[in-house]
């Protein structure tokens, strides 16, 4: 259809706070200019300090979500967030292979920003056994790739150990690696995206002074916007970083960052 607005499906848990979660990503959606389709793995209750509670979807149920939203639209691009256990992330995974084969963002979201582990049973195993291989991009933070690649996490890593655990990952067969530098300390706010067989792409802005839940759910669903509207990775991470930029400079104050453009639509 002519002028029709790329559609990605989201695949996370709720938060009944508003801060992360699905909330997070249909806003970003919207604001990159795409049109959000929604598969339901949990509902948490959380605040901005704790998660409270956790009541997953049955899997089977979040299959059929995924399998009606295929039937439903053409979908351009898959994000997924909170997976809550093992047999949920195995029927994502089944539903995802017997889908047509779109580009996929996987965060993995192991905890929550208010400390709540949100991926417990055989979370990693499973992780890289049936997902990693259906992954175009991996949006980890840095603790998390560290544990993803087996190793401690570090305060500041070096340069160079980022690479490393980037290197690792694409090893477990992910496609691409975007490891989030927003832990580390700096006056910079620094990713850096791992391809195989290219250079370090190093992301950098200065690091604006405010913290907001949710901007590794904006993130991924701003990147994945730009790849179901035919957007090259680095393009699309480039602009999912503007749109995270723009949020957090909301929370700051004051500070003029341009807004994230809406995408090209799709023919």
């Amino acid at each position: 259809m002519p002028g029709a607005r790329p559609a990605v499906l989201v695949i996370a848990g709720s938060d009944s706070s508003g801060g992360a979660g699905l909330t997070r990503d249909v806003r970003s959606l919207e604001a990159m200019g795409a049109e959000a389709l929604c598969a339901l793995t949990a509902v948490t209750a959380q605040t901005d300090a704790r998660v409270l509670a956790i009541q997953r979807v049955p899997a089977a149920h979040v299959r059929a979500q995924i399998e009606a939203a295929f039937a439903a639209r053409r979908i351009g691009a898959v994000k997924i967030g909170m997976l809550v256990d093992g047999e949920t992330l195995e029927a994502v995974a089944d539903a995802l292979d017997d889908a047509p084969a779109v580009p996929v963002v996987l965060d993995p979201v192991l905890r929550a920003s208010s400390g709540g582990m949100l991926l417990e049973d055989e979370r990693y195993e499973r992780l890289r056994a049936r997902l990693f291989p259906l992954t175009t991009l991996l949006t980890p933070n840095l603790p998390e790739a560290a544990e993803l690649a087996g190793a401690r996490a570090e305060p500041d890593p070096a340069p160079a150990r980022i690479i490393d655990w980037a290197r690792q990952l694409l090893g477990q067969g992910v496609g691409a690696v975007l490891v989030k530098g927003g832990h580390a300390s700096g006056t910079q706010a620094t990713d850096v995206l791992v391809q195989p067989d290219r250079e370090p792409l190093w992301l950098s802005a200065p690091r604006l002074a405010a913290t907001r839940r949710g901007t590794g759910c904006a993130l991924a669903s701003a990147i994945a916007a730009g790849l179901a509207a035919g957007e090259d990775l680095a393009v699309a991470c480039r602009r999912g970083r503007a749109h995270v930029r723009a949020l957090l400079a909301e929370v700051e104050g004051g500070i003029a960052v341009q807004s994230t453009a809406t995408l090209p639509q799709k023919p």
